[in-house]
């Protein structure tokens, strides 16, 4: 099987399931909801790869908000943005 088949097929099973979670919601509000999830996972994994720095001792999800503080959080969209 040649992967354009391959993917032809992937293609038409994702649209598949899909249409069956949207359920009766138009497709372009479903597209909008999904998209916007996919943004803010992205923001999110990125953030935390910032946080962490490499160091797989350090585990954002276990750091208590006391040790995040506003300001590492204004610095990691600072340097973001300047990248």
């Amino acid at each position: 099987m040649t992967s354009t088949i391959q993917r032809a097929e992937l293609q038409a099973k994702i649209l598949k399931i899909a249409n069956k979670v949207r359920g009766s919601v138009d497709g372009w509000d479903f597209k909008q909801f999904v998209l916007g999830t996919l943004f803010y996972r992205f923001i999110s994994e990125n953030f935390t790869n910032y946080i962490e720095g490499g160091d797989d001792s350090i585990k954002y999800a276990d750091l208590s908000d006391e040790i995040i503080t506003p300001d590492i959080k204004d610095d990691a969209i600072i340097n973001e943005i300047e990248g």
